[in-house]
């Protein structure tokens, strides 16, 4: 009688227990430690943004120092908003427009992704990770234009700008149908944004400067940082926070997270070492905006290549970065184009080396898994090919697109700022305030 009540009681049991347990089995688990990561890493990009701010607000002139950091930070607002309601969708949903964007009814205002998840983490999260690269790509765009340009006519800008240029770069080179993704053997690399972020950015940095001119004065009346100090210390957080960047682009918590963070603190070191060299036998002095713009080109050349080569090839990088960087800076002043804050010099040049220079650096297990996918031999020139279609497709597009939506704003809210303005300052005549001590009249 006994054991008919345990027999009974035990099936019981599994019964109740059965539906759990075969859900369980149906849904994908929650990987703790990535997830863990992914956050950190999604709150580490955000801190980037800050740190641009500050990284940009040092370098302008005391006048324009709050509308320069706030260039920075209402795209953590406006593209914040902006991404949730229909970007994550046109970046990351399947293809339309015969693969020109994406789109998922489930990704619009985010509705459908409150019980996903993706590689062993909910896909809120990867959705904010990937948000911030949003928000950082137009705010880089910002340095370009500095002190010359409408709140409201930034604004349009950068909406404009992240729906039609951004969101359809990021579903070619990172969504799973995206046909940079898909190109040859292995797709074009870019890890962290390489191509995505830094070459759009930094292309369309040099056509909105040509499309805005320069700046009152500019280049015969000198127009010296305020503080250099702050600019520093943004440069600090920004190498903090591209370890988030890179290796949080692995979607991984374990080697390839290790190796894209290494790779990432080797290239910045390179890069700013190699500046200050650079410096020491031109200038016979090591000067910190110098330090900061190689810590800089040494993060953006890394960026694409991160995941695939070695601690030697992320010194060479940094180091050909910072070179590199460092004449096209030269040559910025003798060519004439007022890129305020160099965004073009460093990022889009960077960076774009680094898209294309990876190819002589992969590391060895990376290709011969490039090679079992084609099923033949898989050479640095295949590699080199696919690159150089990838770079060469977003600078085209960046450029067009850039110059019709400069076009764009300009005819609609307005773009360029009235010179009266622009000779009172930005931060009185369109913030009504001023960034040191306080203001006695408006």
């Amino acid at each position: 009688m006994k054991k008919k009540i345990w027999v009974t009681a035990i099936v019981s049991g599994i019964i109740e227990v059965l539906p759990i347990v075969v859900y369980a089995a149906e849904a994908e688990p929650v990987d703790s430690g990535t997830t863990a990561w992914m956050l950190t890493s999604t709150a580490l990009v955000l801190l980037m943004v800050p740190g641009l701010a500050m990284f940009y607000g040092g370098l302008v002139r005391t006048k324009n120092v709050l509308s320069t950091m706030m260039h920075s930070f209402v795209a953590m607002a406006v593209i914040g908003v902006l991404w949730v309601v229909c970007g994550y969708s046109i970046a990351f949903g399947s293809n339309i427009l015969g693969g020109f964007a994406g789109w998922n009814s489930d990704y619009f205002f985010l509705k459908g992704i409150d019980d996903t998840i993706v590689k062993g983490v909910p896909e809120y999260v990867l959705a904010m990770f990937q948000g911030k690269f949003a928000i950082i790509a137009p705010a880089l765009i910002s340095g370009a234009l500095a002190e010359r340009v409408y709140f409201r006519g930034y604004i349009a800008f950068i909406v404009l700008w992240m729906l039609f240029i951004y969101c359809p770069l990021c579903h070619w080179v990172w969504a799973s149908d995206g046909w940079l993704f898909n190109s040859g053997a292995t797709g074009v690399i870019d890890l962290a944004g390489g191509l995505v972020i830094h070459v759009s950015a930094g292309f369309s940095a040099l056509i909105v400067a040509i499309f805005l001119g320069p700046r009152q004065g500019y280049p015969r009346t000198p127009m010296a940082p305020n503080n250099l100090v702050m600019t520093l210390t943004g440069a600090g957080l920004l190498w903090v926070g591209w370890f988030g960047f890179n290796a949080g682009s692995t979607v991984h918590s374990g080697l390839d997270t290790a190796r894209a963070l290494t790779m990432t603190q080797v290239s910045a070191a390179s890069g700013a070492l190699t500046w200050l060299i650079i410096e020491a036998i031109k200038f016979r002095k090591a000067t910190a905006l110098g330090f900061a713009s190689g810590i800089l080109a040494g993060l953006v050349a890394i960026t694409p290549a991160a995941g695939v080569v070695m601690p030697f090839g992320a010194i060479v990088l940094g180091a050909l970065s910072s070179i590199v960087c460092f004449f096209a800076l030269v040559a910025k002043s003798k060519i004439g184009y007022d890129d305020s804050l160099d965004c073009f010099g460093i990022h889009g040049v960077g960076s774009g080396l680094g898209v294309i220079l990876l190819s002589f650096f992969i590391r060895d297990s990376w290709m011969q898994s490039a090679a079992a996918a084609a099923g033949k031999a898989w050479t640095i020139w295949d590699q080199l090919g696919i690159q150089l279609m990838g770079i060469g497709v977003t600078i085209l597009f960046a450029v067009v697109g850039t110059l019709v939506i400069c076009w764009l704003v300009e005819k609609t809210v307005g773009f360029r700022i009235s010179s009266e303005s622009e000779m009172t300052g930005l931060d009185r005549s369109i913030h009504g305030e001023q960034g040191y001590g306080y203001m006695q009249e408006y």
